[in-house]
């Protein structure tokens, strides 16, 4: 998919939260130079974020969602899933219609964003921790309401965070969300565990770090480059009979394989029990608002019956 290099000119932006990622997004549009930090807004319900961003970027900042959203033909929500609920209620009836909505929430489902904000222009996107320093990779899909100019803003959006890729089915974004939104967890753990190994056999923990870290980065880059299957890769740096093979014995033995293979699973069935969950506080929200509307609705009636006896 190709993008023009002004497909976010004339755009206003609104962040709805500016935690971590909120943030990563913002300083990646603005070091590319793709918007004005005086065509941001971004809203979080702590003052200490807000201010932190404020003097960083030198955006508008609120507390207010709907003073937010009402300034954004990209509505972007950065907040946790557990107070997305809250957050629908904020923002129901304050996106203009022919606003695009970008979700980067985990497990947020395009049905529950839809019914959630009565809106349908919906691209959901599944991003990673190293979208902070500009190294990402997010997985994402659009509704079929978005127009090829909001497809365009969505991707250069979501490519000020490094890398992207388009998927037609949203099941997917469960699956990229145990792989590669997950997977920097699996990486710092084995680096963790590498390093703890090395102070182990004498290296000062810094020596350690360095090393480790080093490796892992020299291997993925070797990887990003290489057109052969990690396997061979693998084999080129395995001798008969030496270290590599003896420490992969090890590693084979102690079942490293299905270990991360479990891991990956256990990730994606959460990933659909959050889509879940988020999908029954909406119900539960939705129930809550037509027990209210009732008695609202049967007094408005009667409001009416008298006006007209008046």
């Amino acid at each position: 998919m190709t993008k023009t290099a002004n497909a976010l000119d004339q755009a206003h932006l609104s962040f709805i939260g500016a935690g971590a990622m909120g943030a990563a997004m913002i300083g990646g549009l603005l070091n590319r130079h793709l918007i004005a930090p005086e065509a941001i807004t971004a809203s979080d319900k702590h003052r200490e974020r807000l201010h932190e961003v404020r003097e960083r970027f030198h955006i508008h900042t609120t507390h207010d969602n709907q003073t937010a959203a009402r300034r954004g033909q990209v509505v972007v929500l950065a907040v946790k899933p557990q107070v997305l609920p809250a957050v629908f209620t904020d923002l129901r009836g304050s996106i203009h219609p022919s606003a695009l909505v970008l979700s980067i929430v985990a497990g947020a489902r395009i049905d529950s964003i839809r019914r959630g904000l009565r809106h349908k222009a919906i691209v959901r996107t599944m991003p990673n921790t190293p979208a902070q320093v500009g190294e990402g990779m997010t997985v994402w899909t659009a509704t079929s309401e978005v127009s090829p100019a909001q497809r365009e803003q969505a991707v250069a959006i979501i490519e000020a965070l490094g890398h992207q890729l388009y998927v037609e089915d949203e099941s997917f974004l469960d699956m990229a969300t145990a792989v590669s939104g997950t997977g920097p967890s699996y990486v710092f753990l084995l680096m963790e565990a590498l390093i703890d190994a090395a102070v182990h056999l004498g290296f000062s923990r810094a020596d350690a770090r360095e090393l480790v870290v080093q490796t892992v980065r020299g291997s993925a880059i070797f990887a990003q480059k290489s057109s052969v299957h990690p396997a061979e890769m693998r084999n080129l740096v395995t001798s008969p009979g030496g270290t590599s093979a003896e420490a992969l014995y090890q590693l084979e033995k102690g079942g490293f394989r299905t270990v991360l293979s479990k891991a990956v699973l256990a990730a994606y069935q959460r990933s659909v029990a959050l889509g879940d969950l988020n999908s029954k506080a909406l119900e539960r929200l939705e129930q809550e608002a037509a027990r209210d509307e009732g008695p609202r609705r049967k007094g408005q009636k009667t409001a009416d019956r008298r006006q007209q006896r008046g």
